[in-house]
């Protein structure tokens, strides 16, 4: 569906269409798994729904789907009383302490016939959501459980959750509780991206989320992996729900993503049966869950039954204990990354941990090391870090006989022999040498992995025997290959006939798509679904590589942090020329046609901005142009199409004058864009 321009007497009637199609997308997408339109068709509503409220700012309302964005940093969080208190819950570990919890309950409720519910306790932050008559006004943390900070922006950024109620009679009032998380495949992704950068890496999903949640700048929060289930309520007025099953329903239907399991038990024993049954299948779901939360299902005992200071008495949480092993480590080794970044590496005495056999650890870097006291011949703790990423979690120091051998970070790199360096601000330690055999390796491993440009035949085995015989220095080297035949034919377990279909998996390689080759450069920070943003954004590597820093982080999901990563990434000098050698071999470095965000009312021309515009940023409208197809320039001249001008605008309006040039003002440009 392409956008329109609406007249002056719909456009409230269109926008509040638009709103509710790209709420129910977002709702099928973020929460349910099932989109049934394309990112294109999805983009051009949403471009419509800007562009409308662009043009009328008095129909912009808290709810619209384009503030599912981060926007300016804050100086500090305000503090917000919670109209209920957030209490948290008794933890056992205990199956014993558990028959207790059910004695005390029928104790407190003689005569009386009651159920439990049980679901998955997912380890993340509590977070209360307030919506008044329908509309997300307020998030907050719990804080103490009676004053909590206001994250209300951070949330925004939050897709699964929703602005609106979705209900013909939403409640007047109505706090929504529950969880945000970090999922576990974001949060191996966003460590891997942070060791890369020579960043800190989080300890686990909790710790990041936590993190995250407390970050000033929502564009950042932006980039970050987030989700959130919802299963609780605060304070609420004119609703009301009979059990704790109805409100999961009901929250369901409001389009709140809710606990993706949940089991009714008649009784003490059901109960056991359910948590066996949860434990068996922890792995099973996207976040990391620590155990189960255990609540009366029949709301009208909760009164009844009553509270401490801290904790209701009609629920607790029963917590598995940590899958870990006892293991040794038999020495710490160092990996280089395709950055250069130098990871400690604890080679251990295969042991098994979470169903799978695990002979190495992080150790993520030397101030880990130090904090620990790892030393190689130690007996350590080790664990699943999110359930992904083996980690040391302690030393048994009391185990330790006095050979063990204390670790330092080496000097010189362990691939290449280049001084090792630390950059200011930063806990990596790096190797300088861009000709390291480690770092072109791994480099060329992703360019050529799955997820980016996928060349069939370059597995790991052989793009060590190609860098190790000199053949590839870097990723441009690859499609240089076809003229060094001989060469590969003579390499270890390569025949003529593996020789043919490698080439041919390299000539394929050249049709991926544009944001495949972005991905596989190798940006900081920048992932497959970024690089996918990017590709939507810009029509091709000059657009992209032109673009300011500014008109980076106004993009949806881009976040300063990745903003200045790419333009840093283009201003180096030897990362421009790896460019402009792989676009001059063929890899695609284009924007498939139609696949812009909108029909394109600016296909082929110029725009040359000016002045200060009544509600558009610069890179916003630079956005705008880019998205109808058009280019926008710095300087006027006989080729420009169109000067957009502003209030104040200076001697870019006065040459268009002298030269002709059409002259428009944002609500004409608005208009242009949006047919």
């Amino acid at each position: 569906m392409s956008p329109q321009s609406p007249g002056s007497g719909d456009s409230a009637k269109r926008a509040a269409q638009l709103r509710e199609q790209l709420s129910e997308h977002n709702h099928r997408y973020y929460v349910l798994a099932e989109p049934r339109i394309s990112d294109r068709e999805y983009d051009a509503l949403y471009h419509e729904l800007q562009v409308i409220e662009s043009e009328n700012p008095e129909l912009i309302t808290t709810d619209t789907p384009t503030q599912h964005v981060g926007g300016a940093p804050l100086e500090a969080f305000e503090n917000v009383a919670h109209g209920t208190p957030m209490m948290s819950l008794n933890n056992t570990y205990s199956r014993d302490e558990l028959a207790e919890f059910d004695q005390r309950v029928c104790r407190l409720l003689p005569e009386e016939t009651f159920t439990y519910t049980l679901e998955p306790k997912i380890d993340g932050v509590a977070v209360s959501l307030r919506y008044e008559d329908g509309i997300l006004t307020v998030g907050a943390t719990r804080g103490d459980g009676k004053t909590g900070d206001d994250i209300t922006n951070n949330l925004h950024t939050i897709r699964s959750i929703p602005l609106r109620i979705h209900s013909d009679r939403a409640p007047a009032l109505l706090e929504v509780r529950g969880e945000v998380f970090m999922t576990r495949h974001g949060f191996a992704e966003l460590n891997a991206s942070r060791n890369e950068a020579g960043e800190a890496p989080f300890a686990n999903p909790r710790n990041a989320t936590a993190g995250t949640m407390k970050l000033l700048d929502p564009r950042i929060v932006a980039e970050r992996p987030l989700d959130a289930v919802l299963y609780g309520t605060g304070a609420m007025q004119d609703v009301t729900f009979d059990t704790h099953i109805e409100l999961l329903e009901t929250l369901k239907s409001m389009r709140f993503k809710t606990p993706p399991r949940i089991w009714q038990c008649d009784n003490i024993e059901s109960l056991a049966a359910a948590l066996d049954e949860l434990e068996a299948s922890r792995h099973e779901f996207p976040f990391e869950m620590d155990g189960a939360v255990i609540k009366i299902n029949e709301r009208r005992f909760y009164d009844m039954v009553g509270a401490t200071a801290k904790s209701p008495r009609w629920a607790i949480a029963f917590k598995y204990e940590p899958e870990q092993a006892q293991t040794r480590v038999n020495e710490i080794t160092i990996q280089v990354g395709r950055t250069g970044v130098l990871t400690p590496v604890a080679e251990l005495e295969p042991v098994l941990v979470a169903g799978t056999t695990v002979s190495r650890a992080t150790l993520h870097n030397a101030e880990d090391i130090s904090r620990k006291d790892v030393r190689a011949g130690d007996h350590v703790i080790i664990e699943k870090a999110g359930e992904i990423i083996p980690a040391v979690v302690r030393v048994l120091t009391g185990k330790r006989s006095g050979d063990e051998k204390e670790f330092r970070m080496p000097t010189t790199c362990p691939a290449c022999g280049a001084p090792v360096s630390q950059r200011e601000g930063e806990v990596a330690h790096r190797c300088d040498n861009l000709h390291c055999p480690a770092q072109v390796k791994n480099a060329i491993r992703h360019f050529a992995g799955r997820g980016a440009l996928d060349i069939e035949g370059l597995g790991e085995a052989l793009v060590d025997q190609l860098v190790d015989a000199e053949l590839l220095k870097d990723a441009a080297d690859i499609y240089a290959l076809g003229d060094r035949t001989e060469e590969l034919i003579a390499l270890d377990r390569m025949a003529e006939k593996s020789a043919r279909n490698l080439l041919e998996g390299i000539e394929k390689s050249k049709q991926r798509e544009f944001w495949r080759s972005l991905f596989g450069l190798g940006i900081p920070h920048v992932g497959a679904g970024a690089a996918q943003t990017l590709q939507q954004t810009f029509a091709d590597l000059d657009e992209l590589r032109s673009a300011s820093q500014e008109t980076l982080e106004a993009i949806d999901d881009v976040g300063p942090i990745m903003a200045k990563a790419i333009s840093d990434y283009f201003a180096d000098d030897a990362k421009a020329n790896l460019v402009d050698r792989l676009r001059t071999a063929g890899l695609n470095f284009t924007r498939p046609e139609g696949a812009a965000n909108t029909a394109g009312a600016l296909t082929g021309m110029t725009v040359v901005l000016t002045g200060t515009l009544p509600t558009l940023s610069r890179a916003e409208a630079e956005a705008h142009i880019r998205n109808a197809g058009g280019k926008s320039s710095s300087s006027v001249s006989k080729k420009t199409s169109y000067v957009l001008a502003g209030e104040s605008a200076g001697s870019k309006l006065e040459k268009a004058q002298k030269l002709g040039v059409n002259i428009i003002d944002e609500a004409e440009f608005l208009k242009m864009v949006s047919d």
